[in-house]
């Protein structure tokens, strides 16, 4: 499956990074590299995680990592998974 990573979700993961950074950069480089991981796995068990309580479409999946939420779509007809967006759990979305 091929991994597509939405711009919203560039974008609110890049506010993400500069916002853990500002506490300490190497924290923000490993979170970066850890959910890099995570999304790389996705595609082995696209269901592994709770449908999503932002959507009504089973298709569309919570992946929680470090109080964010990252939502994303999985479309077995293009053979590929959407990253949609990432935003912090305790705190309104970016944009």
């Amino acid at each position: 499956m091929k991994i597509i990573r939405s711009r919203k979700f560039q974008i609110n993961l890049l506010i993400t990074l500069q916002h853990i950074a500002k506490d300490k950069a190497s924290a923000s480089k490993n979170f970066q590299i850890e959910l890099d991981e995570l999304i790389k796995n996705i595609p082995n068990f696209p269901y592994k995680y709770r449908q999503s309580i932002y959507f009504n479409d089973k298709n569309i999946r919570d992946l929680t990592y470090k109080k964010h939420t990252i939502n994303y779509e999985i479309n077995l007809e293009e053979n590929s998974i959407e990253i949609l967006n990432i935003f912090n759990q305790n705190k309104p979305s970016y944009s």
